[in-house]
């Protein structure tokens, strides 16, 4: 995905184009999972608003290879940015990203 931040409309603007949806859709579809909108909400509400991969494992009672999948996915959706330190790797929500995603849902751009 090219930038998510720019994708997202409002759904009740002008009609979304083929294209639109399906970059929409990729954003949506890596939330729309249970642990990934968890990862997101973790790293999202950490004090530094980052946090480590090592960090994130204790969370769960998954392997950390099943994790770093799920973060994956989350990093090529655009909707987390990376960067390794040593052996770790620190994850950071991109709000950008995800300020673009709530704003599909604009309640003030619904009509009454």
């Amino acid at each position: 995905m090219s930038d998510p931040a720019a994708c997202c409309t409002p759904l009740t603007g002008t009609a979304m184009s083929a294209e639109r949806a399906e970059e929409v859709a990729g954003l949506l579809k890596a939330l729309a999972d249970p642990v990934r909108l968890r990862l997101v909400s973790l790293i999202a509400g950490s004090d530094t608003g980052e946090a480590c991969v090592c960090d994130l494992n204790a969370a769960f009672d998954l392997t950390q290879a099943t994790i770093s999948h799920h973060l994956k996915v989350l990093h090529t959706a655009g909707l987390l940015d990376r960067e390794k330190r040593g052996v770790w790797v620190y994850y950071a929500v991109r709000r950008e990203a995800l300020a673009a995603v709530a704003g599909l849902f604009d309640a003030a751009a619904v009509p009454a």
